[in-house]
């Protein structure tokens, strides 16, 4: 099998998009650096949230249309104050991203940003600064 399969709508890339990458920051704790492992996906830096790519087939004419899926169920938050963080609901998340290299925009996220549930926007927790009892752990 191939580094990509199918399924009704939606097709896995397993593969790291540069410039896609450049743009998009982590909605569990608002980094935007990302690790490729090779054969094991792609995760935050930060707290290991894992991101998975996939293609839609829903355009509306832009040159690229992609959903990132942010997934906690690799997260850890043991060198991390707990306060710098906010969980997804359910463990995961989606944003659709339209655009191309350079001119990136977010099409929606879901679930939606409401009551229960907004991600953390890029650099939020940027001016904040580790508690020196949790930083140790690191």
């Amino acid at each position: 099998m191939s580094g990509a399969y199918s399924t009704k709508s939606l097709e896995i890339v397993d593969r790291h998009n540069e410039a896609l990458f450049e743009f998009l920051w982590c909605p569990v704790c608002g980094q935007e650096v990302f690790t490729h492992v090779p054969f094991e996906g792609v995760f935050c830096k930060n707290c290991n949230t894992q991101v998975e790519l996939q293609e839609s087939r829903e355009t509306r004419g832009y040159e690229e249309a992609v959903l990132a899926c942010f997934d906690t169920a690799t997260i850890w938050i043991l060198h991390v104050d707990e306060k710098l963080c906010r969980d997804l609901p359910d463990g995961s998340a989606r944003v659709k991203i339209l655009g191309a290299p350079d001119a990136y925009d977010v099409d929606w996220w879901s679930p939606e940003p409401g009551e229960d549930w907004d991600p953390v926007e890029r650099g939020e927790f940027d001016d904040i600064k580790e508690p020196s009892e949790v930083s140790h752990l690191a």
